[in-house]
């Protein structure tokens, strides 16, 4: 009654199928997490080293904004690293406090978009940060390129 056609049936145990789904969902997500948090280690290690001064260094080429602050970031790193707003806005006002940026409403009345220039302050500022901060990353960078010959 079938005839030859059921000898081009193929039988799926679909537990099967299913526990494999199951597994590949888990590496994903553990591989996610794992990128997830070495990312967050970077970041950190950014945010806390380098950040400040970049904050300086961009409103010394152009008044900008925090999510102005934050796309160039994003921008300059190649997309692999973008600080939160949330991390920009209070060093900010730190730099505001410390005279090194004046800070301006686009609009008094609305309030919505601070726009922050560099002051004579904040130019002799930056250019000591950038200098100190050089000669960091340039020793940092040295000694990964150490690291990763003995890694590699």
């Amino acid at each position: 009654m079938w005839g030859d056609g059921m000898k081009d049936k193929v039988v799926i145990d679909w537990d099967e199928e299913q526990k494999k789904i199951e597994e590949e969902y888990k590496k994903k997500l553990a591989d996610l997490k794992k990128a997830r948090q070495e990312n967050e280690i970077v970041d950190k290690v950014l945010t806390r080293g380098i950040l400040s001064t970049l904050v300086l260094a961009i409103i010394e080429d152009e008044p900008s904004n925090g999510n102005e602050i934050s796309i160039k970031v994003s921008e300059i790193t190649g997309g692999a690293w973008q600080p939160s707003t949330g991390g920009i806005y209070p060093i900010l006002k730190k730099h505001e406090k410390a005279g090194y940026i004046k800070g301006e409403w686009d609009d008094p009345e609305k309030r919505t978009k601070k726009i922050h220039t560099i002051t004579e302050k904040g130019k002799e500022e930056v250019k000591m940060q950038k200098s100190l901060l050089t000669t960091s990353l340039r020793k940092t960078v040295s000694m990964l390129n150490d690291i990763l010959k003995v890694i590699q």
